[in-house]
């Protein structure tokens, strides 16, 4: 009996721990990889198929299948590698860009995710592309590294580089998997996008900020910052990052 108690307990205790940490990510974050995930055991338990899923400009215009501009970017094939390989960068660079250059400014954050989607299903119009969600991805990982280029990578133990060479390595690893790189070249060009517009032609000369975030989203996601919010690793240590194979640079 003192047994099963003990145990009993010792599960609300992880239940309880892992349901803390789960809200500790950052709202943008959690949203997206949870509907990513979700998505997948849906697929996966053949409650849904990818067919219903996928970007088809042909049934979102005649048949008003309207969801598939939103299920395109959350499918990222069925439970493998390269679900796993996408989940986790997606989770990663999100949540460092929500937790660093976007933090406190959740509605940027949103604006940018609204920019991003709107032009890659644009460009998806023309690229035959069928699920969206990698390119949606390069792009995160793209505006991450060019607000980061000293930060020293080490991809998997094999290469060490820059940061801004990051999108392009991903892009190489695709390749030598046999895989299109329409995917990874689509989410680098919306990215350099969004940076340029962002960044670097607010600071030109005669230049000035194009992207202004709605008042509307302001009002709905700018929140006054948790203070029992604990940011990751990453964003406490100063001149180094956790890369991808876990190691830590400095």
């Amino acid at each position: 009996m003192a047994d099963s108690e003990a145990a009993a307990a010792a599960a609300a205790g992880m239940a309880h721990s892992f349901t803390q940490e789960y809200f500790q990510i950052p709202v943008v974050t959690r949203a997206y990889t949870t509907a990513c995930v979700l998505t997948t055991a849906a697929v996966q338990l053949e409650f849904i198929s990818p067919f219903q899923l996928y970007f088809n400009p042909e049934l979102i215009i005649r048949r008003y299948q309207i969801w598939r501009l939103i299920t395109s970017f959350l499918f990222f094939g069925s439970l493998g590698f390269s679900f796993v390989f996408n989940i986790i960068f997606l989770y990663r660079y999100c949540r460092m860009l929500e937790e660093g250059c976007f933090r406190g400014r959740t509605a940027d954050f949103v604006f940018m995710f609204l920019f991003g989607g709107i032009v890659i299903t644009l460009f998806g119009l023309f690229a035959n592309i069928f699920f969206l969600g990698q390119a949606f991805i390069i792009m995160l990982v793209y505006v991450w590294s060019r607000r980061h280029p000293l930060i020293r990578m080490n991809f998997f133990g094999l290469l060490n580089f820059q940061a801004p060479f990051l999108p392009w390595v991903l892009m190489g690893f695709s390749l030598l998997l046999g895989n299109s790189i329409v995917v990874d070249l689509l989410g680098i060009s919306v990215g350099h996008m969004y940076y340029f517009l962002e960044d670097v032609f607010p600071n030109q000369p005669g230049g000035r900020k194009l992207l202004m975030t709605p008042e509307l989203l302001r009002a709905m996601f700018d929140r006054p910052e948790d203070p029992d919010y604990r940011p990751l690793l990453e964003e406490q240590q100063q001149g180094g990052a956790l890369q991808p194979n876990g190691e830590q640079h400095n």
